[in-house]
């Protein structure tokens, strides 16, 4: 009730019109899971944008058309390079999304304010993104996977498809049963770019590393659990985190009234 109250009440976006959020999905999802967030910040005068990254959601391309990390993120590029020149952006990346906000941040650090992290790789300048990829899956039991289907290619990783089991009790246990079934009706198998986030040199002190970072925490989060999440924030140190106790991992549907209104603080903050 009191976090209805505060965004009912929350100030509208008139005094900074031109800053603008950026949302990007995490595997396998689509702009489709931002839907709540669009909604409650647009519903006071935001500028908000959700992007369907490549093969993700409604975009047109296909999984195997998707070769690399690079066409993998370049509708999120594409959208960040149309912007007009007045324009500053706070990026917003959830779980798997933190490497495509990440290597934007490193495209265009002159246009963005800063980059919001949920429950999320967030990379470092010193080693190549994989890095965290590797301990994530380290530490996962096979027993973890449940009915998610993978696809290898000279015995590494290529490619991932989220099950129905899975979801419902790692994924979205916190969530609305309408948000569920949404979801098993437009998940899609996702590749997961191991060898590309292998390399090094992808992120630089200089861009990546000059724009503020916030992470935020979801404890109760089956799929990043906190230990994990922890590890991440001691690996790649940001200027903030925030906690939101018992949302679960999908944070913008399970509690998007709170989320949305820790966005419209962040909007506030960062020039």
């Amino acid at each position: 009730i009191k976090s209805l109250f505060l965004f009912e009440h929350m100030p509208t976006a008139k005094n900074n019109p031109r800053k603008h959020l950026v949302l990007a999905h995490g595997l396998g999802h689509g702009a489709w899971c931002w839907y709540k967030v669009v909604t409650q910040l647009k519903s006071v005068g935001h500028k908000v944008s959700a992007v369907d990254l490549g093969g993700s959601g409604v975009h047109p391309s296909r999984l195997e058309e998707i070769a690399t990390f690079s066409d993998y993120i370049q509708p999120l590029l594409q959208f960040l390079e149309s912007l007009s020149a007045d324009e500053r952006v706070v990026l917003v990346g959830h779980s798997y999304g933190g490497l495509a906000i990440s290597v934007a941040m490193e495209r265009f650090p002159h246009i963005v304010s800063a980059a919001v992290f949920i429950t999320a790789y967030m990379p470092n300048c010193r080693d190549p993104p994989a890095l965290q990829m590797t301990q994530y899956f380290k530490n996962l039991k096979p027993e973890m996977y449940m009915d998610c289907r993978f696809t290898f290619k000279d015995g590494s990783l290529t490619s991932a498809e989220l099950g129905e089991n899975y979801m419902a009790n790692m994924m979205y246990q916190k969530c609305q049963p309408e948000d569920m079934a949404l979801a098993k009706m437009l998940i899609r198998p996702s590749q997961l770019f191991l060898e590309d986030m292998s390399k090094d040199s992808l992120l630089t002190k200089e861009k990546y590393g000059s724009i503020s970072r916030v992470y935020v925490v979801c404890e109760g989060d089956r799929v990043m659990d906190e230990e994990f999440q922890r590890f991440v924030i001691k690996d790649s140190p940001p200027d903030e985190v925030k906690s939101f106790p018992g949302v679960g991992h999908m944070i913008m549907l399970s509690n998007s009234k709170d989320i949305s209104l820790y966005l419209q603080e962040i909007l506030d903050r960062y020039p």
